[in-house]
Formats: C-alpha cells, structure tokens, sequence
C-alpha cells in the first residue's frame, strides 16, 4: 500500500537504469549541456547519470524540499568525487526560478521528474505542498465546480519553469504523464511561451515505477527563433518509427493533426445538442433490478415501488459493449430540474416514502450540483431524456462507438452520467445518424481529435465539432440528410448559426472560405 507521504510528495524515485537511457538519449541526439538543473532530485538518480553521462557539464543542481534526501546525496557525492555538483534543500513553489535560469549562463539541461500527484489528491489529504492558488487554466467557474480545474501538479511545475526561461535556449527533459505532457504543451502554444521542438517519448511505468499510467519523457526544445505547434509522439527513447503528431488547431489539442488536416472539413457546427446522461449519486438507492412484483436496490432491500418514476437504465458499460436490453432501472424525481419533488408524495406515495427511508443517504451528497435544489433532487434532466430515440455513446472507453437506443416496455431508456446521447422523434432519424456517426470518415476523423488514454476519451467538446451535415456530403447521404436533419436541435443561445443557412437549400455548398477554419 502506497503511503501518504509517498502520495503527498509524488515521490516516486526514477531507476538509475532509466536515467542513465534517458540522459544517454538525450546525449546521442546533440543535447550538451553546460549546465544541469534538476529541480525536485529526491536521492538523486538524475543527478548521478548526468554526472556520468556529461562530462563537459560545469554545473549539475540537484534542489530538493526534503532535508534528508539532500543530506544522504551530499554525503554520497562526497565519496564519488561531486564537486560540480550543487545539492540544496530548496521547497519549488517558493523559488523565484526566472531569477535563478536568467544566472545560468551557456546551455542549460532542465531534467527530472516532477511529482505525479493532483491537487485534489493533496487536498484530500491536506496536504500544504501545493503551489498558490492561481486559476493558471483560465477556467470559467463551472468547469472548476464540474471538476476540470483538476490538475497534476507537475503540470503546474512544467509551466512554471517554461514561463521562467523567458526564451532563454534551453532543453527540458521530464517525466510525466502522458495527459500532462500534452495540457503543459497546449498551454504553452497557446500562451505563446517559445517552444521550438518538442516530442513525447513513451516509458513503461509500470516497469519502472509500478503504476498503471500512461507516462512518457516530454523533451522540450525552449529560446528558439520560430514556435513550432506540433509535438511527435515515440514509442521509446528514440527518434524512430514515429506513432503520430500531436498538435494545436485553434486553441485545441488534437490528437493526430496530420489525419486531423485531412478531415478538418467535418469540424463545423453541431446540428444537434449533445447532452450527458443523467446523475445521481447514490447508485445503491437510486438504482434497482426489477422483479414481476419488485424492485431490488443496491443494498438488496425489495419494495413494491410504483413505476411513475422509474425508467430503464443503460450505463457506460452497456452502450460500448452493445449490450442494449437494459437489465437496470433508474428512480428519477424529476423531469426537469425545477420540478418540485414533493409532488411524488401525492403522485406515487410508496415512491416518496422509500425517498424518506433513505434520506440519511441523499441528503449528504456531497456535490455543488444538488445545493440550493429541491429535495432528492437528480442532475442532467430535461424533456430530451424522455425522447423516444436516442443515438448514444460511452465517454469512457476506447471503442468509439455508436448505439440507436430505443423504448423499453413502453418508456424511454435512460442513459446514466457517463454516456453522451443525443435525441431522436424517430427511429429512422435515429439510425441515419448513427451510420453517419459509425463510418469511416467520422471514426478516423473522431480518432484525430481524442486521445485514447485519457480518463473520459470522448467528451461532449469533441462531439459539438461533428458536423453532420458536412458529413452527410462526404458520404453521399445529402439526400435523407435533408429529410431528417433539416432543424437544428441546438437550444437558442447555445450555437451560434448563420441566419442563411435555415434560409438556403440543403444542398447548396458552402465555400471553403466561409467555412470555420482551425488550421494552424
């Protein structure tokens, strides 16, 4: 079992053998540092290879916030003859690290591996090493309520110091997570921070430190005269048989550009209104299996409950695996999310009283979501849940694919909160939709924009860029398209839309050059 100080501190020591492949890479393709900086060296591993896999380095920094792991590498430098080598008890978040690089004088070598923890993680445990608080993401105070201001503290680490070198000529090489390596460069394209080459260099963690992440090397090229927006992906510590390259088109990542440039033709305006299923946060209540006479919930206790409120369910776990004849229902207290609950108890009497029974339960779910909402409350309602069609995919797996879900005994199916869906009238409307969405072109045009190894790989961004209408052209398919996707399903204010294309025919083109554009 992992322990606290070992999550707080992200302190996973580098194997000598990995940081002896990796400063002998970076070596081997023309990074010679005069200088080496590694800014959290725990006992020091990075520090030992450069020493031996840089000879002509004048200066190797190993800085550290634990006194006895600067002690213990001092004292061993000592024996191996360090004396280029300057160790320091020195905390990350309280060093003025622009101050410190514009010292450095000749080429300077950023190595290490910054912790590989959140800061929700440090929170939980409260801990205080965690940088200030700064919203550094430039989220919006939903997405910071809903989560997305989450974040690796190497992210905020790994952005600190590219800000630091100011266009100062430099060569970062961290390990980090795969995800994070990709959020620090994003950042820094679209925050203009000077980056020239950059690549990411898959590693085993679970070889190496016994964790079950996707993780590579980030090696970034800093102070060069042109910014370049693209990043290669390889499958090792080398330059060869490249996997893909990443890259900025606008202000978003994409996962292949090259497949993405391509098909970018696609990336237009969401016709329809994807929406999230349903959230409740109490599966052992909320959720039943449904007898001849009963329902049975997550604790095993059975009751009669009438059937007003209760709907078939499908969760993320059903929708990738086509298993589509839902074996779960779902008790929903409301429609929409004004609706006020106290009305199940003249409706559906046994509902409500099963509702009180369990209200120890409900009442403390912790999410913002539920405050300030009526009792027993649900989150992610409205009338498109009730819709009689749905064309539906999971969010969190890796087979992108899309399922027609129809009625179940006479009553919609319900899509739990890791599903995305959008909304049918009928079944025809439905499946012309989900063969536009399951071709050829969407899949690879979908496989160019996520990245596979994220927690919730398909998001409700990335399906807004789905033009179906382009689709429909590139298909062949303009003809039903015109018949069934004639009227947006976009709530007022959501998309905004040309006034003229309501007006013109279907059919008619739209020139390149009017269409939205996110070439780099």
């Amino acid at each position: 079992m992992i322990s606290n100080r070992k999550i707080e501190y992200g302190d996973f020591q580098t194997p000598m053998e990995l940081c002896l492949a990796i400063t002998a890479f970076l070596g081997d393709n023309g990074v010679l540092p005069d200088v080496v900086v590694e800014p959290t060296c725990g006992q020091g591993s990075f520090v030992k290879a450069s020493m031996d896999c840089f000879p002509a380095a004048r200066l190797i920094y190993g800085f550290d916030v634990h006194s006895e792991y600067v002690d213990e590498l001092r004292d061993g430098l000592r024996k191996e003859n360090g004396q280029r080598c300057r160790i320091e008890q020195r905390d990350f978040f309280h060093v003025n690290w622009a101050d410190f690089f514009a010292r450095v004088e000749g080429n300077l070598l950023v190595i290490g591996n910054p912790p590989w923890v959140t800061n929700a993680a440090l929170g939980a445990l409260e801990s205080q090493n965690l940088p200030q608080k700064t919203n550094f993401q430039g989220l919006n105070g939903f997405a910071a309520k809903t989560g997305k201001a989450n974040f690796d503290i190497s992210e905020w680490m790994l952005i600190k110091i590219l800000e630091a070198l100011n266009r100062k000529k430099a060569c970062l090489a961290l390990l980090c997570k795969t995800s994070t390596a990709r959020k620090t460069l994003r950042h820094a394209w679209i925050n203009h921070l000077n980056i020239g080459r950059a690549s990411l260099h898959l590693i085993d963690a679970q070889k190496h430190f016994g964790v079950s992440v996707d993780a590579c090397l980030l090696v970034i090229h800093t102070g060069l005269s042109e910014e370049a927006h693209v990043a290669s992906v390889y499958p090792g510590l080398s330059f060869e048989n490249k996997t893909f390259s990443i890259g900025l088109a606008g202000r978003d990542l994409v996962a292949d550009i090259d497949e993405y440039l391509r098909l970018q033709d696609i990336d237009g305006i969401a016709y329809y209104a994807w929406r999230s299923g349903v959230k409740h946060d109490a599966c052992a209540v909320m959720e039943f299996i449904k007898k001849p006479s009963a329902f049975v919930n997550g604790l095993g206790e059975e009751g009669p409950l009438e059937t007003t409120f209760m709907f078939p369910l499908l969760k993320s776990s059903d929708i990738a695996n086509g298993r589509l004849v839902p074996r779960r229902w779902v008790l929903l207290t409301q429609r929409k999310t004004s609706d006020d609950t106290k009305k199940i108890e003249t409706i559906a009497p046994r509902t409500w009283q099963y509702l009180v029974d369990h209200a120890a339960l409900l009442d403390k779910r912790r999410s913002i979501i539920y405050q300030k909402r009526a009792r027993f409350a649900v989150f992610g309602v409205g009338e498109y849940v009730f819709s009689p069609w749905k064309v539906a995919i999971s969010g969190l797996y890796k087979n992108i694919r899309f399922q027609v879900i129809g009625q179940f005994h006479g009553k919609p199916v319900v899509l739990d909160d890791t599903c995305y869906f959008i909304s049918c009238d009928s079944e025809r409307e439905a499946r012309l939709i989900c063969e536009l969405l399951n071709s050829d072109t969407c899949q690879r045009f979908l496989r160019s924009l996520v990245f596979l190894d994220a927690k919730r790989p398909i998001t409700i961004d990335v399906l807004n860029r789905i033009d179906l209408k382009r689709l429909a052209e590139r298909l062949n398919k303009e003809k039903e398209a015109r018949e069934c996707l004639s009227r947006t399903r976009i709530p007022a204010g959501q998309q905004q839309m040309l006034v003229s294309e309501e007006k013109r025919a279907y059919g008619a083109k739209t020139s390149r050059r009017n269409r939205p554009s996110r070439r780099t």
